[in-house]
C-alpha cells in the first residue's frame, strides 16, 4: 500500500499519461500503446483513488464518461458432427478468407452474420417432443461426454421447449466474471485450488458428478447452432436459425449483426472490441460466417472447420505492472538470461510475474530499470515479454540494473559474445549449465524419459545421483526411492522409461547432447551427413551387436571432422560449424560419449542410409503450408523426413516444393512468388505411396 504522500504522485503521473493517451487516440487518432494497457492504468488510477477520495480531481479520467472497463463421464455419440473454427488476427487474414470464399463459391453474393466468440465450452443438446433428453460436450467433434444432469441446472437451457420438437443444438456454456470472483473467493476461504479464468470454471463445474456443484456455480449458455432436427421448414440463414431458437426459449448472443461487406463486418468487430470489458462474460473475439446456409454447404468443411465460418479475435493481451526486480538465469550453454521479477499481474488467463528479458542489450536499448512501470505482452504460451517502458512514470528511485560480470551460480567469470547479446559463464561444469543440460536432454524431443521432469532432476541433483545425463542410466530402483512420494510404482515406471529411452535415433541423441545452435532440425541435417561419410556396412556391423563401451562409428567420425568439412552441410555456417567441432573436441564430451557407451546407450543410425536407394523425397527441401485432411503437419514432417527430405519452417528460394493443403496463408503467395513447384495434398500422398510400393516391390 503506498502512503499517501506516494499515491498523491502516483496519482498525477497516472492522470497525466492517461490524459495524454486519450488526446492522442481520440484527438490525433494516434496509438501511443495499447488500449488494453491504458485500461489496465486507468484501473490502478481508479483504485488508488478510491484508498484517497480526497485526491479526485475533476480532470481526473476516472470522472470522465467511460469505465474501466474427464475420463470419470460416459462418451455418447453426437447427432451431427462438431466443428471447431479457424481463427484470424486481422483484417488482411480476413479478407484473405472472403477472397477464397470467392474462389469456392464463384458468381455467387452473401452477407455476412456476426456474432460474438463467447469463451466458454462447447455443448450439444438434444430434444425428443420437445423435452431436454442429453447434454454433450463436445468432445472429438465425434463423440461427446454426457454431461445430461449438470446441464440441466443452466440458465439458459430449458427443460421444455415451446413447441414439441426433435432437434439437435449447440451453444457455449459461460461462467459470467463476478460469479467466478465469488467462487474463487470461497475457494480461498476453503483453502482450494482456485480457477484461472472463466472458461475452466464453467468446464470444471459442467464436468462435476454432483450436479448440485454446477447449480451453485451461476452459469449460463448461449445456443447459436441448429443441428440435426424433424423441421418440415428449416430456417434458410443463420439470422433466421437464432430468431427461431430464441422462440422456442433458448438464450441467443445479446450482440449479432448482419453485415453486406469486410468493412461492415470490421465495424461490428470494432464496436465489440470497445464492449467486451463491459460484458458480464469473456469472449476472445467475433465469429463470422456466410449467413445462406445453402452456401455454407457449398462452400464445404476441411478436416477440421466449416470453409464459410471464421473467428476473428482480439489481439493478444496486454497489461501493466511493475518490476520489482531482475534475476539471471543460466541455460544449458552457460548463457545468462535476464528475467524480470513483476508484480503480479492477470494476463490472458493466467497469473504473469515473470516476463524475459532476452539479453544485456535489450535491457539497454530499452533503458529497463529495477521499479518501472511497463506494458507486457503475451500471445498464447508464448513467454511474456517487456513491449514498452513507461518512462513517465519514474519516481527518481528506479535502479540501473548493473549486468553481473561473475556467474551468480558458480561465481566464474561471465564472457561477453556478438558485442554483449550474449553473456556467457566461462565455466563449463557450472551446476546450472549441468542441470539445464540434463533437463534438455530427458525432454520430449531428445530422450524422451517420461516420469523425468524439472522436479525430479532437481531432487537426483539434491540426492548427488546425476551429475550427467549419463548418470541418469545408472539409476537403480534404490536410487529412486530416496526420491520424497515416489511410491514403488513411479520407481517401476521410472526405470522401465530409461530403460526404452536407451534406443534412440541418432538425431535425437545429436539433439540430445546439447550442442550450441544444433536443434532438432540441424540435428538431423548433422547426422544425415555423418552417414554420408561412414559406410553403411561399418554402421550395420556396429548396430548389430553394440559393443560395450565402444563409441558408435558416426560419433567416432564426428569428433575427428573439421569445421571446413561441415560447411558444405546446407544452413551450416561457422558459427554452427566451429560449436561442433568445438564440442566434439573437448575431454568433457568424450568423458560423456564412453559413459553412455558403457551404460548401453544405442543410437539408432543405419535407417539414415534409406537401404542407399534414391527416393523422390531424398535431398530435396520441403515446406508444408495450410491443413492437411489426411495427416498432421507434424506426420507429414516425419514422412518427409525418413524419406530424406529436408523441412524448412518459411519458404525461400532453396525450396523445391511446398506442400499445401487448406486454408494456406501467406507461404502459398511467397512460393508462387519465388516460382517453387506446389504439391497439392493428394498429390504429396499419391508420392509417398509411389515410395511405398517401390520398397515393397524391391
Amino acid at each position: 500500500m503506498l502512503s499517501y504522500v506516494e499515491a498523491k504522485a502516483r496519482i498525477e503521473k497516472l492522470k497525466e499519461l492517461i490524459n495524454k493517451w486519450n488526446y492522442h487516440y481520440f484527438t490525433k487518432d494516434e496509438v501511443i500503446f495499447s488500449e488494453a494497457a491504458r485500461d489496465d492504468l486507468k484501473q490502478e488510477l481508479i483504485i488508488l483513488e478510491n484508498s484517497y477520495p480526497d485526491l479526485i480531481t475533476p480532470d481526473s479520467p476516472s470522472q470522465k464518461i467511460g469505465s474501466i472497463l474427464s475420463g470419470r463421464l460416459p462418451k455418447l455419440p453426437h447427432l451431427s458432427r462438431k466443428w471447431s473454427l479457424s481463427d484470424i488476427f486481422s483484417f488482411e487474414e480476413l479478407q484473405d478468407w472472403e477472397e477464397r470464399l470467392q474462389k469456392l463459391l464463384p458468381g455467387k453474393t452473401w452477407q455476412y452474420l456476426c456474432e460474438l466468440k463467447i469463451d466458454g465450452l462447447n455443448i450439444s443438446l438434444h430434444y425428443e417432443g420437445g423435452k431436454l433428453t442429453r447434454g454433450l460436450t463436445r468432445g472429438n467433434g465425434i463423440i461427446g461426454e454426457d454431461i445430461t444432469h449438470s446441464i440441466k441446472t443452466i440458465y439458459g437451457v430449458p427443460l421444455v421447449l415451446n413447441k414439441p420438437l426433435t432437434i439437435e443444438v449447440s451453444g457455449e456454456v459461460y461462467m459470467p466474471r463476478k460469479s467466478l470472483e465469488k467462487l474463487n473467493a470461497r475457494l480461498t476461504r476453503e483453502g482450494k485450488e482456485l480457477f484461472a479464468n472463466p472458461r475452466s470454471a464453467a468446464a470444471g463445474s459442467v464436468r462435476q458428478l454432483d450436479p448440485a456443484i454446477a447449480a451453485e456455480r451461476d452459469l449460463g449458455m448461449f445456443v447459436y447452432t441448429l443441428g440435426q432436427n424433424d423441421l418440415a421448414n428449416a430456417p434458410e440463414t443463420q439470422e433466421e436459425s437464432l430468431a427461431f431458437l430464441a422462440s422456442l426459449g433458448f438464450m441467443i448472443s445479446p450482440h449479432i449483426a448482419l453485415a453486406d461487406n469486410l468493412a461492415e463486418v470490421q465495424q461490428f468487430y470494432k464496436k465489440v472490441e470497445a464492449i467486451r470489458d463491459n460484458l458480464a462474460f469473456d469472449i476472445d473475439g467475433i465469429v463470422v460466417k456466410v449467413n445462406d446456409k445453402t452456401l455454407q454447404e457449398q462452400a464445404g468443411f476441411t478436416a477440421k472447420t466449416p470453409r464459410a465460418q471464421v473467428a476473428y479475435k482480439f489481439p493478444a493481451t496486454e497489461a501493466s505492472t511493475v518490476i520489482e526486480g531482475i534475476t539471471i538465469q543460466i541455460g544449458r550453454t552457460g548463457a545468462l538470461t535476464p528475467v524480470a521479477e513483476l508484480r503480479a499481474v492477470d494476463l490472458a488467463g493466467s497469473t504473469v510475474k515473470r516476463a524475459t528479458l532476452h539479453n544485456k542489450k535489450e535491457i539497454e536499448r530499452k533503458d529497463i530499470r529495477i521499479g518501472d512501470t511497463v506494458i507486457i505482452h503475451k500471445a498464447g504460451d508464448v513467454i511474456p515479454e517487456i513491449l514498452h517502458v513507461l518512462p513517465e512514470l519514474r519516481t527518481g528511485r528506479e535502479k540501473v540494473f548493473v549486468f553481473p560480470t561473475i556467474c551468480p551460480i558458480c561465481h566464474s567469470i561471465t564472457i561477453e559474445e556478438n558485442e554483449g547479446t550474449v553473456v556467457r559463464c566461462s565455466n563449463k561444469q557450472c551446476f546450472a549449465q549441468h542441470r539445464e543440460q540434463m533437463i534438455h536432454a530427458t525432454a520430449k524431443k531428445a530422450f524422451d524419459i517420461d516420469g523425468m521432469g524439472e522436479s525430479v532432476i532437481d531432487e537426483l541433483i539434491a540426492l548427488d545421483l546425476c551429475g550427467d545425463i549419463g548418470d541418469v542410466f545408472l539409476l537403480t530402483e534404490k536410487d529412486l526411492a530416496q526420491i520424497p512420494l515416489f511410491k514403488e510404482k513411479k520407481v517401476k515406471n521410472l526405470i522401465k522409461a530409461i530403460e526404452i529411452a536407451k534406443n534412440i535415433s541418432f538425431p535425437r541423441l545429436l539433439f540430445a547432447l546439447g550442442i550450441r545452435h544444433i536443434g532438432e532440425e540441424t540435428a538431423r541435417d548433422l547426422a544425415k551427413f555423418a552417414a554420408q561419410k561412414v559406410a553403411r556396412e561399418i554402421v550395420a556391423e556396429f548396430e548389430a551387436v553394440y559393443p560395450q563401451d565402444t563409441l558408435h562409428p558416426l560419433l567416432e567420425y564426428l569428433m575427428t571432422v573439421s569445421a571446413e568439412e561441415l560447411l558444405v552441410v546446407n544452413g551450416f555456417g561457422p558459427e554452427v560449424t566451429s560449436s561442433i567441432v568445438e564440442w566434439f573436441a573437448a575431454k568433457e564430451s568424450h568423458t560423456l560419449l564412453k559413459k553412455l557407451a558403457h551404460v548401453g546407450v544405442k543410437p539408432q543410425a543405419l535407417v539414415l542410409y534409406e537401404n542407399g536407394k534414391q527416393t523422390f523425397f531424398t535431398g530435396k527441401s520441403f515446406v508444408i503450408t495450410g491443413t492437411l485432411a489426411s495427416m498432421s503437419r507434424d506426420q507429414a514432417k516425419e514422412l518427409i523426413l525418413k524419406s530424406g527430405g529436408h523441412v524448412q519452417s518459411a519458404v525461400s528460394r532453396s525450396t523445391n516444393y511446398l506442400i499445401c493443403g487448406e486454408e494456406a496463408g501467406s507461404k502459398l503467395k511467397k512460393a508462387q512468388t519465388l516460382g517453387v513447384t506446389i504439391l497439392a495434398e493428394n498429390q504429396f500422398t499419391e508420392k509417398l505411396s509411389a515410395e511405398t510400393n517401390k520398397k515393397l516391390n524391391s
